[in-house]
């Protein structure tokens, strides 16, 4: 049969693993994003390799002489399409546009991101604690996965999800939450909603909440378990 064939990683690392300059770089945006501590650099190696991918796309369809008609027309739209479905291009971008799009506006486009943003959590760090411990869903779909990168239409769909104890208004982590939310009025973006940074005790109270939570399966009665 031969030997089993393993997968590889397709994420690159970079080709020098001493520059401190990258080092400090990657550092301030594991902080700023609230990344893990152990085996955050991945994850912005990761959104980086996306973003190499993008770019090359963009460059090989810009070297084309003619890309107005056929394959390449077709391959084009569908390329700016999706990153403006994706949030990472405003409607009516060029190919050449997809250049310009950095590392920030990718690691921004993460349902951690995005959670913090929208206001259900108050800081990154708990943000991610709500998402992996399954508080956090789309719809009527519960999300455990930090770096999942949310489309612009799933962003209205973004809630408590229905088994947390979260999802009640009277709940004390939601009145705990009202107080530090503060509403900031943009000329370009006027939903969004910006989030003090709480106190230490504030967020101890957060970890030591979603811990303690019910799961969904100790809702389940031992008897059912059994069966």
């Amino acid at each position: 049969m031969g030997d089993p064939k393993f997968s590889r990683s397709k994420t690159q690392t970079p080709t020098h693993p001493w520059r401190q300059a990258r080092i400090d770089e990657e550092h301030a945006l594991k902080e700023k994003y609230g990344l893990k501590k152990t085996g955050g650099m991945k994850e912005i190696w990761k959104e980086r390799t996306s973003l190499r991918r993008y770019r090359n796309q963009a460059m090989k369809l810009i070297g084309r002489v003619d890309t107005s008609e056929g394959h390449f027309a077709k391959e084009k739209e569908q390329l700016i399409s999706s990153l403006t479905r994706k949030g990472l291009l405003p409607e009516g971008s060029s190919v050449g546009d997809v250049l310009q799009i950095d590392i920030d506006q990718m690691l921004s486009r993460r349902l951690q991101s995005v959670v913090y943003r929208r206001g259900l959590a108050p800081t990154m760090r708990s943000s991610r604690q709500l998402i992996m411990h399954g508080h956090i869903s789309i719809g009527e779909q519960k999300m455990t996965v930090p770096g999942y990168h949310i489309l612009k239409e799933e962003e209205e769909l973004l809630q408590y999800n229905s088994n947390s104890p979260f999802i009640n208004e009277n709940s004390v982590f939601r009145q705990e939450l009202e107080r530090f939310r503060v509403v900031e009025t943009d000329d370009e973006r006027d939903d969004e909603v910006e989030v003090r940074e709480a106190t230490e005790e504030f967020i101890d109270k957060i970890k030591s909440d979603s811990e303690d939570a019910p799961t969904i399966e100790d809702t389940i009665p031992k008897e059912e378990v059994k069966e």
